[in-house]
């Protein structure tokens, strides 16, 4: 494997890890910025759907542009870009100013997400093996990293502003040394040997009279996109709140119920890849599901708190490895269209992610906590059954030959 392969995946990793730390950046800062733009919980709720908003419109538009423009120029504009906006939302004293703060961060971070993964897809493509998981579980190292690093600004005293300027200008100077790593064009097969012509022919991308027939798979791809983030969402800000309200575990033990999921999807990122060379992509979303349904359903009838850990652990397990297989699925599906392609599956995937907590809030006011997890259960049972959209074209994930690469 060349070197020029090994670095541009190295800046791949150094790329998602940045786009998760600005966002968790902004997240350990959110309690800061309420408490001193003077709003309430309902108020942030609604800024934060700007937040998301500037993220889709990001998405889109960094799509188009990663496809005319390469990634190589997009995904480090998008990473300054994205830094340099970190600090707008802890300047803001006002909730309109906070709100086109938000707005503007969303955008330009959209825009970082899907130029990247367009990257990643490319990367991909050059090694002949899966490597987009491996590359989703650095954006959640990322996350813990802000963790670190607010908790550490926060106890030296300095104000939201004053942490995320100074994050942003360390992003900025990462965005710039990084992008020399990026390649350059689109990229040549690691190994062309198995089965040339049909690596020749993806690489042409499909013809004229199947462009329909992709736009359709890959709206397919979307909607799944949406049920598995959606789930994902909802994991995030219920399963803490289920365990104290539903199980009666005092706050300190409900809390690790969000961090044992948020582990498991992390493991079983760095999992995902190989056993997707192995497997197959569509076998990983179809048992990551099953899996993930397993898990819920445990949490959605068990009566005792270890089992919910448990239950929740499977929960991030399987989910873990299902989403990066629809974002490669999506940038493989048409090379010369990757980024647009993938835009519209994290985009739709997006939405789905912001719905999921407020989905769930909503049925809530229908059915206790735990029995709204029949919904997810359902979304996840779906999903493994429609698993089979990536047979068609994904094949190329089994490769069972294993270069001498190392480990992910």
């Amino acid at each position: 494997m060349n070197e020029p392969l090994r670095a541009a995946r190295v800046a791949t990793f150094v790329y998602f890890s940045l786009c998760g730390t600005l966002m968790g950046t902004w997240v350990v800062n959110i309690p800061a910025i309420e408490e001193r733009v003077g709003i309430s919980h309902a108020t942030l709720g609604g800024l934060l759907v700007l937040l998301g908003l500037g993220a889709f419109v990001g998405m889109q538009v960094a799509g188009r542009l990663t496809d005319s423009l390469g990634a190589r120029v997009v995904v480090p504009a998008t990473g300054v870009l994205s830094s340099a906006t970190l600090v707008l939302p802890g300047i803001p004293q006002e909730p309109w100013t906070l709100a086109g703060a938000l707005l503007v961060f969303g955008f330009c971070n959209g825009c970082l997400d899907v130029s990247m993964n367009a990257h990643a897809v490319h990367v991909e493509k050059a090694y002949g093996r899966p490597v987009m998981s491996a590359f989703h579980a650095t954006f959640s190292v990322g996350g813990v990293l802000a963790a670190l690093v607010g908790a550490g600004t926060a106890s030296a005293g300095l104000s939201p502003a004053a942490g995320m300027a100074a994050m942003g200008a360390l992003g900025i100077v990462i965005a710039l040394v990084t992008a020399r790593a990026l390649l350059p064009a689109a990229p040549t097969v690691a190994d062309p040997s198995p089965s040339p012509a049909a690596d020749s022919k993806e690489e042409a991308g499909p013809a004229p009279a199947a462009r329909q027939r992709t736009s359709g798979r890959i709206w397919m791809l979307a909607a799944l996109a949406l049920m598995v983030m959606l789930c994902e969402g909802a994991a995030n800000d219920w399963s803490a709140l289920h365990l104290k309200d539903i199980l009666g575990a005092p706050a300190s033990t409900a809390a690790f119920a969000y961090g044992t999921f948020a582990a498991t999807m992390t493991i079983g990122r760095l999992l995902a890849d190989r056993l997707a060379a192995r497997f197959g992509s569509m076998a990983i979303l179809r048992y990551g599901a099953a899996t993930a349904a397993v898990g819920i359903t445990i949490v959605t009838v068990s009566p005792w708190i270890w089992a919910a850990f448990a239950g929740w652990a499977l929960f991030g397990l399987g989910l873990s490895g299902c989403v990066p297989q629809l974002f490669s699925a999506a940038g493989h599906a048409d090379p010369a269209a990757a980024g647009a392609n993938v835009s519209r599956v994290a985009g739709l995937g997006y939405v789905g992610m912001l719905a999921g907590p407020a989905v769930i809030g909503w049925l809530t006011h229908f059915f206790d906590l735990n029995h709204t997890f029949v919904l997810l259960i359902l979304l996840c049972a779906i999903t493994a059954g429609a698993a089979g959209i990536l047979r068609t074209g994904s094949e190329r994930t089994r490769r069972p030959r294993e270069p001498a690469l190392g480990s992910h």
